[in-house]
């Protein structure tokens, strides 16, 4: 299970990158996000849901 979540945070950390032109006006929604999906992850982490 935990290394399905780090898969997962890797593609979303690539994909949240800005290095792609039609991504470049998209401003901090997708980091925003990741930053909200890793915070609910550390969360149940530290509350050992996981």
């Amino acid at each position: 299970m935990t290394i399905i979540i780090i898969v997962i945070l890797i593609v979303l950390l690539i994909g949240a990158a800005p290095a792609w032109p039609h991504s470049r006006g998209w401003g901090y929604y997708p980091s925003g996000t990741l930053g909200i999906i890793l915070l609910i992850i550390l969360i149940l982490i530290l509350l050992k849901r996981i």
